[in-house]
């Protein structure tokens, strides 16, 4: 066995470990990004689903405390408005506290995506 012949085997091998590697790649790639998609898919689904029925609470409990708060003041549109004033208060406390939100959702999608 030539020089040259040595030479053009280890070529070969070499080009058949890079397109084996490159394969695998590839294959790992499409399992990362499935993963990715079903987490991200799931976690929408739920949020919908527990926000949807959470937010139905949510004005069932606030239209019986108006109406309760308003009978123990004789006026229901006092109670109404009462609740409104509550939820205006904690839209403005919210909105104070965005950045907090934020960071606090980009690290746990950073854990979930980075994984």
């Amino acid at each position: 066995m030539t020089v040259f012949e040595s030479l053009n085997q280890t070529t070969d091998k070499a080009t058949d470990t890079a397109e084996t590697y490159i394969k695998t790649s590839q294959q790992y790639l499409k399992l990362k990004v499935f993963q990715q998609l079903t987490i991200s898919l799931s976690l929408v689904t739920k949020l919908t689903i527990i926000g949807g029925l959470a937010t139905l609470a949510l004005i069932f409990i606030a239209v019986a405390g108006a109406i309760e708060i308003g009978e123990a003041l004789g006026n229901l549109a006092l109670g109404y408005a009462t609740i409104a004033l509550l939820f205006v208060l904690l839209a403005i406390i919210v909105y104070y506290l965005r950045h907090l939100i934020d960071k606090k959702i980009i690290k746990v999608i950073s854990t979930k995506f980075f994984d």
